[in-house]
This record gives structure tokens, C-alpha cells and sequence, in this order.
């Protein structure tokens, strides 16, 4: 999902010497997965109101505001830099929709299939076999749908642990940096996330997972 990083090294080295358009290609080729991770992390009731495409846009301009900063001190990869800027703003954007004087969101209705979003759907669609018969479809289907509810009823670690593996396709050394965890406790965090999904799978009534 994140962009090669032997060519993002090469641009933020331009980008260090001053290329301006070096600057633009690096947050440029970091803009979909970005939306990827973005729209993952935002809920029904927000992505009607607010297009994930518009917070990237602002964590590219909070990021290019700060790149000399982060030349300077790389303390992390760029892309886990980044992300954690898409976070906060995630974070953001939800606090200040639900704080406002206008209607809360946590009132408002979600829409069917609460739990497929764009990304997820695309994902999907590269397993999928598109000579599949109609009954397979439908099997297909309930799949599909069972995951993602057993998916929403995770607690917000195990789930965060699970798309930031699965779906942002980054590496137990990655979600270690990024989670401020040892290599070790990434790993194990991620074992137990994917025990409880498994054991939500195999009982759909049962949300407590295995404690």
C-alpha cells in the first residue's frame, strides 16, 4: 500500500537539497495511500459529512509545512511519519463534528454495510473470482459481511493492529514504531487481535471475544 521507500529516501534527499519539485513528487505518490488509511479510520456517520480526500489535503500541507523539520530528524520512516499526522487529523475531524452545536453524529443512522468502505471493497475485489456462480457470490457475500462485523466489534488495539497489517500492508517492525511497542509485543498484539476475530467468525453472537 505505502509507496517504495528506496525512492522515497531518493526524494527526501532532494528535497533536503532544496528540490522543490522533489517535494511535490514525494507527498504526491504518498496522497492515495493516505486516503486509503484515512477513510479506514473514519465511521459511517463522518464520511457522509467529510471527504477523506479533504483531510489528506490538509495533512499534506501540515507535512510540507513541516518536512524541514523532519529532514532534520528523521526519527521515523516518512511513511509512519505521515500517517501519524493522518491520525491526529482523523482525530481531530471527529472531535470537532461531534462537539459542535450541530446535530452529533453519534445520532445520526448508519447507512447499510457500515462496515465496507471504499478501500475495503477494492481489496476484496482482487480475491474475488470473477467467474464465481451466483451461489458462490452469495457465500462470498455473507463472508464478506461477517468479517467486517466481527471486525467493528474488536476493541480499538486489536482492530487498529488488524488494519494497519492486513489493509495498510505494513510490516510488524512498522506497527511497532508506529504503536511505540518492542517488535515482540507488535507480534503478540497482533496473535491475540487475530485469535479474537477468529473466535468472533466462528460465533457471530458472540462479541467478547476470548477476553
Amino acid at each position: 500500500m505505502w509507496p517504495d521507500s528506496d525512492q522515497t529516501a531518493e526524494l527526501l534527499a532532494a528535497a533536503g537539497d532544496g528540490n522543490a519539485g522533489a517535494v511535490n513528487r514525494l507527498l504526491d505518490r504518498h496522497r492515495e495511500a493516505l486516503r486509503r488509511m484515512v477513510e479506514l479510520r473514519m465511521d459511517q456517520a463522518l464520511r457522509r459529512r467529510v471527504d477523506a480526500s479533504d483531510i489528506v489535503q490538509d495533512v499534506l500541507i501540515e507535512a510540507n509545512r513541516r518536512l524541514t523539520e523532519y529532514i532534520a530528524n528523521p526519527a521515523m520512516p516518512f511513511h509512519l511519519w505521515l500517517r501519524h499526522i493522518a491520525k491526529d487529523r482523523v482525530i481531530d475531524t471527529h472531535r470537532r463534528h461531534r462537539v459542535a452545536g450541530k446535530r452529533s453524529l453519534d445520532r445520526e443512522q448508519p447507512q447499510a454495510a457500515a462496515g465496507l468502505d471504499r478501500s475495503s471493497l477494492d481489496l476484496i475485489a482482487q480475491l474475488r473470482d470473477p467467474e464465481m456462480t451466483p451461489a458462490a457470490a452469495a457465500t462470498w457475500h455473507e463472508l464478506e459481511r461477517r468479517f467486517f462485523g466481527a471486525l467493528d466489534q474488536l476493541e480499538e488495539h486489536d482492530r487498529e493492529v488488524l488494519l494497519m497489517r492486513h489493509f495498510e500492508q505494513l510490516s510488524n517492525q512498522d506497527v511497532a514504531a508506529a504503536l511505540g511497542l518492542t517488535e515482540p509485543a507488535a507480534g503478540m498484539r497482533y496473535l491475540r487481535a487475530m485469535r479474537r476475530l477468529r473466535t468472533l467468525l466462528a460465533d457471530p453472537n458472540d462479541a467478547s471475544g476470548d477476553g
